[in-house]
């Protein structure tokens, strides 16, 4: 049975600073118009007992220094603020940040040694992928959690709007808000000039139209430990793949394995994979790692007839093809003439999805960012999650604490679920909860 967080106190956090009447407008990229419109990108970070006792385990002293060093902060990320005014505008009214504090009657160690989404779920400020249900006034850009657990741990419930930040910026922000609560003064501002190298367009355009909200849907996390890791990538010899390429390669031969068995199906399967790229090492500026919004393309493959064996190391060069297609020169054609080309091809690969029916499979890694350093004062977190997208065959990539293995959220129908969860090769590099 799930035990609900208790809401104990609702708030709102507005900029230390006010922001300049000439900032009141902010435009959003061309790559902030093609993220998914209803999505938060969300994560939740737990800290033991014995970490925040630093400071007494005095949750009112630990969220006095969340909130001050929070308004402090949002000066700077100004936008996380304001509200999504059209399709291409931020309104930054500094109308602020929404911030709740709940008391959850559950020790963190249940938690940490037996996750559950539904309980994860519970450590948000608000359903996120229904969030007009919870709030009549227009959807936040930003809300926060703080969780107290009953034996003293913390876990803070962080989601951002995905029309203003991706991974990247979610980590970048949890670190600068961080290294305010620490005292730190040299916080460096972010870019704010996106709009600048992807110009917004006259465009309404949802990825994720058609193919969000399935029903018997459910989300597993899987882990794959660094030596697996390694064993895996030997395995697949002369490619030298990635970790990810790896892992994902994986993924997606087990779960066409389990839509073949929970169909029943022996003939020929088509489906597609894609992968979320971070673009910032395709463009020769610096200023992109440090730049507020999304900042990546979805790398769609070719449709991939797949015969009844499906080959491992087939589905790892498709993997890197995919990704590696996305380089300066792709880059160049999000900024130019052939916009419109790359634009159709999305909606191509969307209808394939929703009108006849082909799976794809798709993938986004956070690996690389650094969200085991967030710090306020008591240490780093014990554990990082986030929860899986109400979308199936989704697949999200973090981290392990130690940095070398890699805890997949992957979300298939219920059906699916069963077979891939029992998957021979799958299960010689994974293990799984949930």
């Amino acid at each position: 049975m799930a035990t609900k967080a208790e809401i104990v106190s609702k708030d709102t956090i507005k900029p230390f600073s006010p922001t300049p009447n000439h900032l009141r407008d902010f435009k959003i990229s061309l790559l902030d118009q093609l993220a998914p419109s209803s999505n938060y990108v969300p994560v939740v970070l737990f800290y033991t007992a014995s970490d925040v006792s630093v400071l007494g385990n005095d949750i009112k002293m630990i969220s006095d220094k969340l909130k001050s060093s929070l308004s402090n902060v949002l000066t700077l990320y100004y936008p996380f603020c304001g509200i999504l005014k059209d399709n291409s505008t931020v309104e930054c009214n500094d109308e602020g940040v929404l911030y709740i504090e709940s008391k959850v009657p559950k020790e963190l160690s249940n938690i940490l040694k037996n996750p559950q989404a539904h309980e994860i779920n519970e450590l948000f400020p608000f359903d996120l992928y229904n969030p007009e249900v919870d709030h009549k006034k227009p959807i936040r850009n930003m809300a926060v959690q703080l969780n107290e657990f009953s034996c003293g741990g913390i876990g803070l419930g962080v989601c951002f709007s995905h029309k203003i930040a991706d991974a990247s910026t979610m980590s970048s922000f949890l670190n600068a808000w961080s290294a305010k609560a620490r005292g730190d003064s040299n916080i460096v501002a972010p870019q704010m000039e996106a709009a600048l190298l992807f110009p917004p367009m006259n465009i309404e355009i949802d990825i994720t139209r058609g193919v969000a909200g399935h029903k018997n849907i459910v989300t597993k996390r899987f882990i794959f430990n660094g030596k697996n890791i390694s064993k895996l990538r030997d395995k697949l010899g002369c490619l030298k793949p990635t970790r990810v390429e790896a892992v994902t390669a994986l993924i997606w031969k087990s779960a066409i394995e389990a839509a073949k068995a929970s169909s029943g199906e022996k003939t020929r399967h088509a489906c597609m994979v894609s992968h979320a790229v971070n673009i910032c090492s395709r463009m020769d500026s610096s200023l992109l790692r440090q730049m507020l919004g999304n900042l990546w393309v979805l790398a769609v493959s070719p449709l991939v007839e797949v015969e009844e064996v499906v080959g491992l190391d087939d589905l790892a060069e498709i993997v890197r093809k995919t990704v590696k297609k996305v380089d300066a020169d792709y880059v160049k054609m999000l900024q130019g003439d052939e916009l419109p080309m790359v634009l159709e091809a999305f909606e191509e690969s969307r209808k394939m999805v929703t009108e006849k029916g082909i799976p794809c499979y798709s993938f986004s890694s956070w690996t690389r960012f650094d969200l085991y350093n967030v710090d306020f004062g008591w240490g780093k977190p014990t554990w990082v999650c986030t929860i899986g997208l109400p979308i199936q065959n989704v697949v999200i990539f973090l981290a392990t604490k130690n940095g070398d293995g890699i805890e997949a959220w992957i979300t298939l129908t219920e059906h699916d679920m069963v077979e891939f969860e029992r998957n021979p090769q799958l299960l010689e590099f994974a293990s799984f909860d949930f």
